[in-house]
């Protein structure tokens, strides 16, 4: 048995007709995915742009807190302060002062 639908695509509505199934369908549902209770396990301070590493702010194993700059990266000759967004520990530094970085590669891991 054929069914006519209309659909409205980006303001401009069309009819499909489709085949009606009579068959026993079963609704699928996605398996329920675990979520680790560990607390930015593995995460990394990022890069919002492409820029020069002026200068770190901070060594492995201090604690910084939400607003505390970690470095300073030069971009389109301005130099933007790069700050941690909630409190960590830094895990390791990634890159060193004079490097050349590109939009959203880590530069510190933090935990």
């Amino acid at each position: 048995m054929m069914k006519i639908y209309k659909v409205k695509v980006n303001g401009k509505i069309y009819e499909v007709e489709l085949e009606s199934i009579e068959e026993n369908t079963q609704e699928i549902q996605s398996p329920k995915q675990e979520t680790k209770p560990s607390r930015n396990q593995g995460h990394a301070i990022k890069s919002p742009m492409q820029g020069t590493i002026q200068s770190i702010l901070v060594k492995v194993g201090q604690k910084v807190k939400a607003g505390d700059s970690i470095l300073i990266l030069e971009a389109m000759k301005l130099e933007n302060d790069i700050t941690a967004d909630q409190d960590y520990v830094i895990e390791e530094i990634l890159v060193k002062v004079g490097d050349t970085v590109e939009n959203n590669q880590a530069l510190v891991k933090v935990s």
